[in-house]
């Protein structure tokens, strides 16, 4: 009898299964609701950055650093999530996304959750960041606080460096209201000519070469404070003196946030690289998208500079306190502050690449895996410096995405160019906010004889990859680094990331097709290791997550976890809904934007999604798969999001050295799914809930541990002792969760 219900029960499953399979994952899973919306998921990731600020247990002034992080984050939201939202509104668009919110629903709970954060934000900067410097001898002040000495030395700072430099802007029938430059700070002056005369206006423009935080002179004794005076609280103290024989009304600080995104058409641009030069220009004065104004703004001036930014009252933001959190940045660089910062960290040298080593014989040898900022790059600058050295390489190729002003890489490449070799860049261009930068390093390549490419017309280049072709004693052959951050040596001590360096022959032949297919006329061949976009990388990995799913119907060992900045392609995500149906344990370490719904039965029972936000921005993105016991590991430069995938030119590679492979798979993955400190869950309801430890278990930070194992490998080092083995720790499966009744 047993043995005959168990045999109806399997033939009833296997009629469930073959049903749910002549429906497609959407057809099943596209309901609006199973998807949390795009722009309210990144404020809740700005949520998490304003939570490390509100942390008591982060140093002082790292909690300044987060406050300014999210002050900045939103202005580049604004700029250009917001800008686009406007615009859809206007032109009466139709589009809904996958969670069913119009543009203009999507615009109203937008600025209801906008408002609420940044009134979070000054009220932690006016009674507890405020107060907790004046403790700690720093003291930040408007120029009417200060005493009378402090008073006088403030107007001769005013007198001698800032005056000279303003310009009073008159606004009459004679003189419109002036294009002020995006995220510029303003005073709006009303004045009169006499005590009934008609009131005036002007614009006064708050100089940029100034700093918006002035430290005053101290005295010599070691517990003397640090005073700080606003640079807009000093100009409107004193700028009676920029309009004599005239009676002042009223002054009033603003700030305006325009539309910064660039719109160029590719095939009309006859040159790229002008175009983009006149549309950052343009950039600079677009249409306006937020106005931030004093909270003691009176709203006739409110309403007076709405209607000259043609805003609504919904789109003003009264900031009790700086207009900008930005402007704080002098704290963080004053390093009298050391014991109010973290501990400092030096990223340490691989062994396998000790300083002074030949890179080249090290990668014939072996492969190396760099994780950065815990591994420096420093290795990555001197591999590209050596080669420019080397009479034996005769090539090197390389995608530049975003690098530093001073960047020692296209230094190096610039100095291979003059000594002969052939220098191909792919220089993206159009790398948000750093579009300038990029223009001044194409040009310098250009002059130095390099061949400078400007991507592909229609997509942006982000993938991370260098190439370098030399001819060795035995033949000639391959090197490659392949990335998931940029070649910036600056970002590389902030972000985590991770970089290859190989010279397998079978990848680098395919990193060389990669460039090939960039660079010449060739369409994609296919290739077998490398996952590309926009040609086959989300298809190939929709192949693997549902190679998953199809291990775990036949009961073999299913399970998947991926490392993201962002999830939220639709067809993946329901992807990943199909196999948490087939009960794959699905993990998610998604640090910003996640338009998954987790937790949710008969839907994403066994999808977990955690976000960890900590000290070092998390920026590596790493794809998991365990293939019935035989698992798959790639490193990307992509998200799992449609621009990537259709977008950009983005490459997964695969980690298949045993020890590298194991080291992610047993010691980098689980520090992070364990995390009991800077990680938060996220809820079926999009809100995210911090995870601490549970009973005995402990207090675990993946990048904590990360930094540790760093110094603890550095004084073994100095102690000339051979570092031991990593120990590997295996991924444990959290048992499913309780099937509904």
């Amino acid at each position: 009898m047993a043995q005959a219900q168990s045999r109806v029960e399997t033939e009833e499953s296997a009629q469930i299964v073959a049903l749910n399979s002549e429906q497609t994952a959407h057809e099943r899973f596209g309901d609006p609701k199973n998807f949390i919306n795009r722009e309210l998921s990144w404020l809740e990731f700005n949520r998490r950055v304003l939570e490390e600020a509100q942390d008591p247990t982060q140093p002082l002034i790292e909690r300044v650093k987060f406050l300014c992080i999210f002050s900045s984050n939103l202005d580049e939201f604004f700029e250009i999530r917001v800008a686009g939202i406007k615009q859809q509104i206007e032109s009466e668009t139709s589009d809904v996304a996958a969670d069913g919110l119009s543009p203009t629903e999507t615009f109203n709970q937008i600025q209801r959750l906008a408002h609420e954060l940044v009134a979070t934000e000054y009220e932690l900067w006016n009674k507890e960041l405020l107060p907790q410097l004046a403790k700690n001898g720093v003291r930040v002040r408007n120029v009417s606080e200060l005493n009378a000495k402090r008073a006088a030395w403030a107007h001769k700072y005013f007198q001698e460096e800032v005056l000279p430099m303003l310009t009073p802007l008159a606004v009459d029938a004679s003189h419109p209201f002036p294009d002020l430059l995006n995220k510029s700070h303003n005073l709006l002056v009303r004045a009169k000519t006499q005590r009934r005369g008609e009131p005036l206006l002007a614009i006064v423009q708050v100089p940029r070469v100034v700093p918006r935080l002035i430290l005053m002179p101290r005295g010599k004794g070691d517990d003397e404070t640090f005073e700080y005076v606003y640079l807009a609280s000093l100009i409107k103290q004193h700028i009676a003196e920029l309009f004599p024989g005239l009676i002042l009304d009223a002054v009033h600080a603003f700030r305006v946030t325009r539309n910064s995104d660039l719109y160029i058409d590719e095939e009309e641009a006859e040159n790229l690289l002008r175009t983009i030069e006149q549309e950052l220009r343009r950039s600079s004065r677009g249409d306006a998208v937020r106005l931030e104004v004093e909270a003691d703004c009176p709203k006739d001036f409110i309403e007076l500079l709405t209607g000259f930014f043609d805003l609504t009252e919904a789109d003003v933001y009264k900031l009790d306190g700086p207009l900008s959190m930005t402007h704080l940045t002098p704290l963080l660089t004053n390093d009298a502050f050391a014991q109010l910062k973290d501990r400092p960290f030096q990223p340490g040298r691989d062994p396998a690449l000790p300083p002074q080593a030949d890179m080249f014989e090290v990668m014939r040898r072996q492969d190396v895996l760099l994780h950065h900022p815990y591994d420096g790059f420093e290795p990555i600058v001197d591999l590209v410096e050596e080669a420019a050295r080397d009479p034996q390489v005769l090539a090197i190729k390389i995608t530049l995405y975003r690098t530093s002003g001073d960047s020692p890489i296209v230094e190096a490449l610039i100095d291979a160019a003059n000594a002969g070799k052939q220098v191909t860049a792919i220089v993206e261009l159009r790398a948000r906010f750093d579009e300038a930068a990029n223009i001044q390093w194409a040009r310098r390549l250009e002059e130095a004889g390099a061949h400078v490419i400007y991507g592909v017309v229609g997509l942006k280049t982000h993938c991370k990859a260098l190439l370098i072709v030399r001819r060795d004693a035995d033949q000639l052959r391959r090197y490659v680094h392949l990335g998931t951050g940029n070649y910036h040596q600056r970002t590389a001590r902030t972000y985590t990331d991770f970089g290859l360096l190989t010279s397998n022959p079978q990848l680098t032949e395919e990193v060389g097709i990669v460039f090939n297919t960039l660079t010449g006329l060739a369409g994609y061949p296919g290739l077998k290791k490398l996952m590309v976009a926009p040609f086959d990388m989300k298809k190939r990995l929709i192949a693997l997550i549902e190679r998953e799913r199809d291990h775990a119907r036949a009961g073999r060992p299913a399970r998947i976890i991926a490392k993201l900045n962002s999830l939220v392609d639709q067809e993946i995500i329901e992807t990943l809904y199909e196999a948490s149906s087939a009960e794959v344990t699905v993990d998610l370490i998604v640090r910003g934007i996640c338009c998954l719904r987790p937790k949710v039965p008969g839907l994403s029972e066994y999808i977990r999604v955690i976000s960890i936000v900590g000290r070092f921005l998390e920026h590596s993105r790493i794809y998991y798969f365990e293939n019935a016991g035989q698992p798959e590991l790639f490193l990307s430069s992509a998200d799992w999001m449609p621009r990537n995938f259709l977008r950009r030119v983005e490459v997964a590679f695969p980690i298949e050295t045993p020890p590298l492979r194991d080291h992610i798979i047993n010691e980098v993955l689980p520090r992070f799914l364990n995390d009991r400190v800077k990680a938060r869950e996220l809820q079926p309801d999009g809100s995210y809930r911090r995870l601490k430890p549970e009973g005995p278990e402990p207090r675990s930070q993946a990048q904590w541990h990360f930094r540790e194992v760093t110094r603890e490998r550095a004084k073994k080092l100095g102690r000339k002792k051979s570092p031991p083995a990593d120990k590997l720790i295996p991924i444990t499966v959290a048992p499913p969760p309780p099937k509904q009744s």
